[in-house]
């Protein structure tokens, strides 16, 4: 049993963070090794933390409906809805780390506007 959906993500983030750490690519990459069709494959190779957003929320709606189908007495059951909240928990991860970027980006300009106001072209 495999988190293909957190492998994928760590990978994507790897690709976004620049991060050179070949053996937590080369785990993750086995890891997935025929699990990456769609959404899951689109969050291996994203470049962007708007392309994680996306194809994490896609990789999520297939782990729910995943989830949806399954009897409740299915031995892989609480396994595939435990990957479901960790999912979840990951994607609001990757929210947050969107915000504090996007929020550091809104503190570049609002210092950049006070140093003009400081010291205003003449």
């Amino acid at each position: 049993m495999s988190c293909y959906e957190l492998e994928a993500l760590k990978l994507g983030l790897l690709n976004v963070l620049g991060t050179a750490d070949r053996s937590a690519r080369e785990h993750a990459e086995t890891e997935l090794e025929g699990h990456l069709d769609g959404p899951i494959g689109a969050l291996a190779a994203a470049d962007s933390l708007a392309e994680i957003e996306r194809h994490l929320d896609a990789a999520l709606v297939d782990l729910e409906e995943d989830v949806a189908a399954m009897s409740a007495d299915d031995p892989e059951y609480g396994y595939t809805r435990g990957r479901l909240l960790a999912v979840r928990d990951a994607e609001r991860a990757v929210h947050r780390l969107t915000a504090q970027g996007e929020s550091i980006l809104d503190g570049l300009d609002d210092a950049h506007d006070l140093l003009h106001e400081t010291f205003p072209d003449e």
